[in-house]
């Protein structure tokens, strides 16, 4: 990229500044500059591309097409240089920061119950955690490790095997009363929650529980666990979910596991880190601390892979 071709920070800020107030005035009053500072930093923007970028109506200004255009891309440019400057900020002093990709249920539910445990145990040690859904490139994200869920599979990276799911059905108590559910056969006709990235789900359920149906398929559809299980919660429906995420709705009463049918599903969770270059000390002694978390159940059912 030539550096002559981007244009100035200043001028990007003071150009998504002002569009985010729609009034040099108030762009000015946040950047404590003078009106007439930002007014020309975006002019300047302007003349650069060689499009208007504002259209100037009276004393207040109006995005263009191409206004709201740019606007998208640098507004996410310059949240991903926040970011970035937090992140390198992080390291100040303390080189022991381990940067983690992880899934957003497992780690509510699972990895951050424990995390004090690992700090306990390595008090200078620090972490910089954040959400991604699908597998990435490892030489373009800036982690040193991630929580992968599905076939030990992730281009360019070993994957360790963490545990499978115990997936189970559950509801909430007064859903379970009101319709008298007695078997697995009951939930064939009634409401039943499914998530979206695992629609065999409630047939392969169905068929470990011996019922035979056409209607697994049917029911409302949710992207993420957190949202169906919160549904089952006030009544929406049946839904099938991995049992250390409801936990402590079980422990509670607020959700009901209705059977003990248990769906334990060929794919597992893994701890995945590039192939390409040796683990951070700080990386290695979380592997090693979440392999034995992994194999102790801490607790709970031991979810080991075989």
């Amino acid at each position: 990229m030539k550096r002559g071709f981007v244009p100035h920070a200043d001028s990007l800020i003071a150009f998504e500044c002002a569009a985010r107030h729609g009034s040099f005035t108030r762009a000015a009053e946040e950047l404590h500059l003078t009106q007439g500072a930002v007014s020309k930093q975006v002019r300047h923007l302007e003349v650069r591309l060689g499009v208007e970028l504002f259209k100037r109506v009276r004393q207040r200004i109006v995005l263009t097409d191409a206004g709201r255009l740019y606007l998208h891309d640098v507004r996410g440019a310059l949240e991903s240089l926040t970011a970035a400057t937090r992140q390198v900020m992080s390291f100040a002093g303390n080189e022991d920061v381990l940067n983690l990709a992880t899934l957003p249920s497992f780690g509510t539910h699972w990895l951050a119950p424990r995390l004090a445990g690992f700090i306990a145990a390595h008090p200078s040690a620090s972490f910089n955690i954040a959400v991604r859904l699908r597998p990435f490139d490892f030489a373009k994200e800036p982690f040193d490790a991630a929580i992968h869920y599905g076939d030990p599979v992730w281009a360019g990276a070993v994957a360790e095997p963490l545990f499978r799911e115990e997936v189970v059905a559950v509801s909430s108590p007064s859903f379970r009363a009101r319709h008298r559910i007695a078997g697995p056969a009951d939930l064939a006709g009634l409401t039943r929650l499914h998530q979206s990235t695992r629609p065999l789900a409630w047939r392969q359920w169905f068929e470990e529980a011996g019922v035979d149906t056409d209607l697994a398929f049917q029911g409302p559809r949710f992207e993420q666990f957190v949202m169906m299980a919160e549904a089952a919660a006030n009544d929406l429906g049946a839904a099938l979910v991995p049992r250390f995420f409801v936990s402590e709705d079980l422990a509670s009463g607020r959700l009901v596991q209705l059977f003990d049918t248990v769906l334990r599903l060929p794919s597992a969770y893994h701890l995945v880190y590039p192939e390409n270059r040796g683990l951070r000390p700080v990386a290695a002694r979380f592997r090693d601390w979440l392999l034995a978390e992994a194999a102790s159940g801490n607790g709970d059912r031991a979810w080991l892979p075989g």
